[in-house]
């Protein structure tokens, strides 16, 4: 197999090759630390494509166990069916925004339910993606900017995968979602993908005061930050740190900056390669048009409840709700009452699943709608296998992130999903792999999907009979929320 820097060889397995660690851009080491990423270098002989590449510099979380000093990580990983032919190319962009990495998520299944090439990206993460300081190019976009090339590289390179240049679905969650929000209004972007997968992304959605986390203050939004108020930020930690210029800050070791990777999770807007808000962007139809796929999970901020507060009390409830919303938490409370609740984090969680997560995610739908075909979803499996540390007194639900695993199905999900989530999951795979061929999900078999037309509706993502259109907004008191009171 020969692509434009040299050849590979990779694993041959019963149905489908796959290629990993495959270079897509130079090592942003020493001074190419927050520089943007550079060109590979051709290597002569073969070069081995049969294990992953490093993953990109993270220390790990309560919730994710990884963990990288290794600057060296700009790697991605290819699974096709076949190399003949021009199957539809699928290209993975994983959220979290401080760990994870292409590899964790094996492509092999997305690849041979629908005869698709799926590629799995690393890009650098929190401070190393996102730092910013006065008079540094590309700041606050590194990580962006990594997506890119590796989407560049898609449009050199797949056609000797099997895939078309010309069919390119960037797929992602939370983090890797708002990404593609972000591709969608960057310059740097157009041409590079032809259909957009958004699953549970932020990219239209403000922090209200301890919405996240307690104690965090609110924010405009909870992705994006102005190229002025990180390049402030950065010269800050920069003097805390006892730099007083980045040849220092690129000296300093990679645990050093670990305490830093939260801070600079944000993308900056206002630079080159996200010139303005993309919320402004996507609101006044500065955006490509695009078959879009967009949804959320239906019990979305049970994740961040459970993960980063694990209990909440009745005495905190009204509290939380005033300190997040303000004027409107007497309207809310009436709304939202402790009664209907089994406890007090459940009703806190359902709240933010509203307020936030479901008027973000139906105004994405509603403006990816104005520009071409979208279909809008809900992963609704409240049975869903979990795989991340809830704490027994919150029920995980339908959590932030259940639905990844339906798509990217590893060991894990198998041994611990029932027959029906096995067919849910069998099920979605056809669904994406049909939207990345066509810009439509439908397909012989599956239940039907309508294409979102701005009504209520959404199709539900449940086993069995669950895979149905649901009311959305009744489910999620939209009125509620997008008519103040």
């Amino acid at each position: 197999m020969r692509i434009d820097t040299g050849e590979l060889r990779g694993t041959v397995a019963a149905n489908h090759l796959s290629y990993q660690g495959i270079p897509y851009a130079a090592p942003p080491v020493g001074a190419d630390r927050w520089q943007p990423p550079k060109p590979v270098a051709a290597w002569t002989g073969v070069r081995e494509a049969t294990k992953p590449g490093n993953a990109c510099p993270q220390e790990g979380t309560q919730y994710a166990k990884t963990s990288s000093t290794t600057e060296d990580c700009l790697y991605l990983n290819v699974t096709t069916p076949g190399l003949g032919g021009r199957r539809p190319v699928l290209v993975w962009i994983h959220g979290d925004g401080v760990v994870g990495s292409g590899a964790l998520f094996d492509g092999a299944p997305l690849a041979t339910a629908g005869d698709a090439v799926v590629v799995t990206i690393n890009y650098r993460l929190g401070v190393f993606g996102g730092f910013g300081y006065p008079g540094l190019a590309g700041s606050g976009t590194f990580g962006l900017a990594d997506q890119q090339a590796a989407l560049r590289w898609v449009q050199r390179n797949i056609g000797a995968f099997g895939g078309d240049p010309g069919n390119v679905t960037a797929i992602g969650s939370s983090y890797g979602a708002s990404s593609i929000s972000a591709h969608l209004v960057s310059p740097g972007a157009q041409g590079l993908f032809q259909r957009a997968s958004l699953h549970s992304g932020e990219a239209l959605m403000p922090l209200p005061a301890g919405a996240l986390l307690p104690g965090i203050p609110a924010v405009d939004w909870f992705i994006w930050r102005s190229l002025a108020e990180t390049e402030q930020l950065g010269a800050a930690v920069a003097g805390e740190l006892g730099c007083a210029d980045l040849d220092c800050l690129r000296k300093l070791p990679v645990d050093k900056l670990f305490p830093l990777m939260r801070m600079f999770q944000s993308y900056a807007f206002g630079g080159e390669v996200l010139p303005e808000l993309p919320a402004k962007a996507l609101r006044d139809g500065r955006s490509q048009a695009m078959p879009v796929m967009t949804g959320m999970t239906r019990d979305e901020h049970r994740t961040f409840v459970g993960v980063f507060r694990e209990k909440v009390t009745a005495a905190e409830y009204p509290g939380l709700v005033t300190e997040a919303f303000g004027g409107r938490a007497a309207a809310i409370l009436r709304e939202y009452p402790l009664s209907r609740f089994d406890s007090p984090a459940l009703a806190w969680s359902t709240v933010l699943t509203d307020g936030l997560w479901a008027t973000a995610t139906f105004e994405q739908a509603e403006l990816a709608a104005r520009k071409g075909k979208t279909f809008a979803y809900s992963f609704a499996d409240r049975d869903a296998p979990v795989y991340l540390p809830f704490p027994e007194s919150l029920p995980p639900g339908a959590f932030h992130a259940a639905d990844t695993p339906y798509l990217f199905p590893d060991q894990g999900f198998r041994d611990k999903a029932k027959p029906e989530q096995r067919e849910l999951s069998e099920r979605m795979l056809k669904y994406w792999a049909n939207f990345a061929r066509t810009g439509d999900p439908n397909g012989p078999g599956l239940p039907r999907w309508a294409e979102f037309g701005g009504e209520k509706y959404v199709q539900a993502l449940a086993p069995g009979a669950g895979t149905r259109q649901v009311d959305f907004a009744a489910q999620h008191r939209l009125e509620f929320w997008r008519n103040p009171r």
